[in-house]
């Protein structure tokens, strides 16, 4: 037996931010909670216990997604969007469109104003059907010639057709769909914008290290912004430096808790960005994979975006970032990259084991002909949303 998803939907709600789940974990206890919101339930809260049965536990658990719940949370968002779809296609919209109150609210009353007008005038005529057969019967019963009362009786027995009137009813139009459907967009946006301001309360100053730059990029004076020049500076071979990928780390290094930098790529049709660890190959061609020390995104020819976890991940990104927050948890071995102006999280690499420091990554890549000489620049956080 199918159950409806808004009746699961319950068992789908992390006890923290009481939102369904998102990448859920396990305590040792049993509870399933997201990831994020018991991770940060737990920084500087010691002994660690869990927020629902308060079981304590000698040291932090190592966490895992539950790949069970996890399918089973998907599958609730899949049913969930396949009603909201059958439920929008029901309203009469286009593809794409959220119903709209202010226009459609007109159309629906007019129809029903139409469809009422319409049952009272078979109303009125049925009346007056009934009111003429009343008097012919009338003055059928004073006519004294029986002969003829039969006759004329025998054409007016059958009564003239009538529709169940009870059975009637005019709906008034129904927003009902329309505003939950708004309702649910509107939730959906205020948690992104959320999740966005808390991984923000995590930002960094990062300023480029001229000492790590390739020869042919040019960084401007305050350490904001690298571009790829045609000329290559005559620069000393330091151990440091890229020789080899047009490639610059930041000044600023990470060995623990959590960090957070946005970069603009507007106008860019190649660009990498990420974190690398402090041993990674700087001289040769270079391997951008996990397992070389690089969690990189990266855009290449304008539209191919590609998260580099060992054999490339696509994504499907339309419109494409302009401008990308990287996000870094340490302890849990997480990097994430968010559409900063959608607020929206693009990729995340998790299960990474962080045991060095951890460097800001950037390559503006190949002007390309001047296709590609826009600066990637590190903005400041705006934390104003």
């Amino acid at each position: 037996m199918n159950s409806s998803p808004l009746l699961l939907s319950d068992q789908f709600l992390c006890s923290i931010c009481l939102d369904v789940f998102t990448d859920p974990v396990s305590t040792p206890c049993g509870h399933n909670f997201c990831k994020t919101c018991i991770t940060q339930d737990w920084d500087g809260n010691v002994p660690y216990k869990c927020p629902l049965c308060n079981e304590h536990f000698t040291c932090r658990p190592q966490l895992r997604v539950n790949t069970f719940i996890k399918e089973m949370v998907d599958q609730f968002r899949r049913e969930a969007q396949q009603e909201a779809s059958s439920s929008s296609e029901q309203q009469a919209a286009k593809p794409g469109e959220v119903p709209c109150d202010v226009c459609t609210g007109p159309k629906l009353k007019e129809t029903t104003e139409k469809q009422a007008e319409d049952f009272i005038r078979d109303l009125e005529q049925e009346i007056s059907e009934l009111k003429k057969r009343s008097s012919e019967v009338k003055q059928l019963s004073q006519d004294e010639d029986h002969l003829h009362l039969l006759q004329s009786f025998s054409s007016l027995k059958d009564a003239p057709p009538t529709k169940t009137w009870t059975e009637v009813r005019v709906h008034p139009p129904s927003y009902e769909g329309t505003v939950v459907r708004a309702l649910a967009l509107v939730e959906q946006n205020k948690e992104k914008i959320l999740e966005m301001k808390r991984i923000q309360q995590f930002a960094v100053d990062v300023t480029l290290d001229p000492d790590t730059a390739h020869p042919n990029l040019i960084l401007s004076d305050d350490g904001k912004q690298v571009k790829h020049g045609d000329v290559k500076k005559k620069l000393p071979d330091n151990p440091e430096r890229f020789s080899h990928c047009v490639s610059v780390l930041g000044q600023q290094s990470f060995s623990s808790g959590r960090f957070y930098f946005e970069v603009q790529v507007k106008g860019k049709t190649d660009w990498t960005l990420g974190v690398v660890r402090e041993s990674v190959d700087r001289k040769g061609k270079i391997n951008l994979s996990p397992q070389n020390g690089f969690w990189t995104f990266w855009l290449r020819n304008g539209y191919e975006y590609l998260a580099f976890a060992g054999p490339p991940v696509r994504l499907h990104l339309h419109p494409g970032p302009q401008k990308v927050g990287v996000f870094v948890d340490y302890e849990e071995g997480l990097v994430s990259f968010y559409d900063v102006d959608a607020a929206a999280l693009i990729y995340s690499f998790t299960g990474c084991c962080f045991k060095e420091k951890l460097y800001p990554y950037f390559s503006p890549s190949l002007s390309d002909g001047g296709k590609n000489s826009a600066p990637l620049i590190i903005c400041p956080v705006d934390q104003t949303h």
